[in-house]
């Protein structure tokens, strides 16, 4: 079977390729090069569809944000069985959404270094943060504060799913003991919780996912 004709390539398919890239590669990863020998086009097919690298990161970004959940955040919303939606009971549709939003990272770690600073301009990220703001202030919030939860949840989904507590743990618990004993009381006592090597992770996430919503209700209050 011969080349794909240019006729095949779309932005989408493009973006598509791309995300592939980063999820195997890494950041460094991509470049046009790389992505036409993905799709098995030459180079400048590309550019009839993106104009270069920032469009693509647009792209890029765009789709990875579909992957987004934003049913818990919206009024009569039911995300996935974790409460009606922010209109019903607001903790539960933003602890679905953060936990959705996480695991969208979570499966693409390496777009966080791509996309984590670059402006805000694709059309999902976009409806996202519109979404998630009006849910903030259905549940009482000012549109200042909800700005400050909305960046605080940034802050906690994005840098939990980038970097890991336990991945820089790499000996056994006891083995820290000799000269840092608490470091290993705490790995070993939480190692007896479960979750395998994730599960400190988990929790710890929870934990400040917990402590960011009862914040945020003192506030509604």
């Amino acid at each position: 079977m011969g080349r794909p004709s240019r006729a095949l390539l779309s932005r989408e398919a493009i973006a598509r390729a791309a995300l592939e890239v980063v999820d195997e590669s890494g950041a460094d990863g991509l470049t046009m090069r790389a992505l036409a020998d993905r799709l098995g086009v030459k180079a400048a097919s590309l550019y009839n569809h993106v104009t270069g690298k920032d469009e693509l990161l647009d792209a890029l970004s765009e789709l990875v944000n579909q992957e987004i959940d934003l049913t818990p955040l919206q009024a009569g919303g039911t995300g996935d069985g974790a409460g009606d939606g922010v209109g019903a009971d607001w903790r539960d549709g933003l602890a679905a959404y953060a936990r959705g939003y996480r695991a969208v990272f979570l499966n693409h770690p390496n777009t966080i270094a791509l996309l984590a600073r670059r402006r805000v301009e694709a059309e999902g990220q976009l409806r996202g943060y519109d979404t998630l703001l009006a849910a903030l202030v259905r549940a009482g919030l000012t549109p200042a504060d909800a700005a400050e939860a909305a960046a605080a949840l940034d802050y906690l989904v994005l840098g939990s799913a980038l970097e890991t507590f336990t991945a820089g743990f790499t000996r056994a618990p006891g083995d820290y003991r000799p000269h840092y004993p608490a470091l290993a009381a705490s790995l070993e006592a939480a190692s007896t919780r479960g979750g395998g090597p994730s599960g400190l992770d988990d929790r710890g996430f929870e934990l400040a996912l917990r402590l960011l919503l009862d914040g945020l209700a003192a506030r509604t209050g």
